[in-house]
């Protein structure tokens, strides 16, 4: 609830901020998370990708791509955000929540950092219950519309997909070990989810 407020802060900060005109910056935009240039790696190199899963999770990154492009990228809906708001982003101290690690601010959609509030935990069954106590947090500083509310399951799977990428691409870490193989089968059932409910 508490990061929710306070990433709703920082998206109205980003609304209102008048960005110098020498100010650039990366897009997390579809094709820089799951195209072929995508920044993180190719999900269809994640650790243990194989046919089935490699038919799945193309069916699920098109439909993501596809309700993307109905979504848009209208300034209320897309602009400079921290995109990668996981735990180990956070500082607790005092009761506080502060936020660190800027490296992959950049243009995206506002309600992805919502997904990236769920980074390695979207499999969970508390993860519907966080996402509705970080909805509330957020709400309370700025509205969020139906139209963003409805698509939040879209970035949860554009970030779990961007995360087995991830995975795969940097496997010699001590995080990428930890998650192996079975991050990649725990989204199997997520991409099933999201196909039924969208597709």
């Amino acid at each position: 609830r508490r990061l929710g407020a306070i990433t709703a802060r920082m998206h109205q900060h980003s609304r209102t901020w008048r960005r110098p005109d020498s100010f650039e910056r990366f897009s997390w935009d579809f094709d820089a998370a799951l195209g072929e240039e995508s920044r993180w790696g190719r999900w269809q190199d994640g650790l243990g990708v194989n046919g089935a899963k490699l038919d799945l999770f193309g069916r699920t990154a098109e439909l993501i791509r596809e309700r993307l492009v109905c979504y848009g990228k209208d300034p209320d809906r897309f602009g400079l955000a921290h995109c990668d708001l996981r735990l180990d982003n956070l500082l607790l101290s005092g009761g506080e929540v502060k936020v660190i690690d800027f490296d992959d601010c950049g243009f995206g959609w506002y309600m992805y950092d919502a997904a990236t509030a769920l980074s390695f935990y979207e499999h969970l069954p508390q993860a519907a219950s966080l996402l509705d106590q970080w909805l509330e947090g957020y709400g309370g500083v700025r509205p969020v519309s139906r139209a963003e509310a409805e698509e939040i399951p879209t970035f949860v799977m554009l970030r779990r997909l961007l995360l087995v990428a991830w995975v795969g691409s940097h496997a010699e870490t001590n995080l990428a070990r930890s998650m192996g193989v079975s991050y990649t089968e725990q989204t199997v059932p997520l991409c099933s989810a999201y196909l039924r409910r969208f597709g």
